[in-house]
């Protein structure tokens, strides 16, 4: 039975190449390019697969801007059918990028809708839940594996000690852990044919009217101890000693 599934994807600043403000201690972000959000990346593996498995559509959405357009060639490289980058986004702000969302899901015949379980840049975790209640769609969190049935989903939900066995009636909402698959590396045909595909760039219609604000985004102070030493056994020794005490 093949399956419409929706792919909801990030861009975000590379985090590696971000430098802090010594005097602010905020980050300096003018000039860091955009990359492909790394559970964003897992989601779109996992749609893919699904298609690939059960036949059907992959629709990614990414909410952000044109400089999302690599982002989105990337995601059709992968296998991803058609793509909408809404414009407008306002950063940090879950409840506002789960309404835009939202709004476009509902525009598109869908069995399952699928994103990272939080994004590497705010990890508040926050979208899946807002989303899943916007949509009034059960969710599926956190999934390790994912099986469809039918009408219904089943995932492998990976906690801290145990893995639990989720189902949901679709069309459902799931949102993925790093640990659900290994994204793929297209070859270079698909790189190719992906740059030649039509990318549905629309504004956002919903505008930010939120009691939420972002009120910091500094960076924590490092204080290092710099200790030195000259005998190395002695200095392992300690560092075994401090990793001792923050495993317990």
């Amino acid at each position: 039975m093949p399956y419409n599934v929706i792919a909801l994807i990030k861009q975000i600043p590379d985090l590696e190449l971000i430098k802090v403000n010594s005097s602010t201690s905020e980050p300096i972000l003018e000039g860091v390019p955009f990359r492909f959000e790394n559970l964003s990346k897992n989601a779109v593996e996992t749609a893919v697969r699904i298609k690939e498995k059960y036949g059907g559509k992959v629709t990614a959405i990414l909410y952000g801007s044109d400089r999302g357009t690599p982002v989105m060639k990337e995601a059709y490289a992968m296998g991803v059918d058609e793509g909408f980058i809404i414009t407008g986004y306002q950063e940090s702000n879950p409840r506002l990028t789960a309404q835009v969302l939202a709004g476009k899901i509902k525009q598109i015949p869908h069995d399952v809708v699928i994103l990272g379980n939080q994004s590497a840049d705010s990890m508040t975790g926050l979208l899946p839940g807002m989303i899943s209640a916007l949509l009034n769609e059960p969710l599926l969190s956190n999934a390790i594996s994912v099986e469809l049935n039918a009408n219904s989903a089943k995932i492998s939900s990976g906690m801290e000690k145990e893995v639990l066995e989720l189902e949901g009636s679709m069309p459902v909402v799931i949102s993925v852990a790093q640990e659900i698959n290994e994204p793929r590396f297209p070859p270079v045909m698909q790189i190719i044919a992906a740059g030649r595909k039509k990318i549905n760039i629309e504004p956002s219609s919903i505008k930010g009217n939120d009691s939420t604000k972002l009120l910091s985004r500094k960076a924590p102070k490092s204080d290092r101890k710099r200790v030195v030493f000259e005998d190395i056994d002695k200095g392992a020794q300690e560092v075994a000693k401090v990793i001792k005490e923050v495993a317990r």
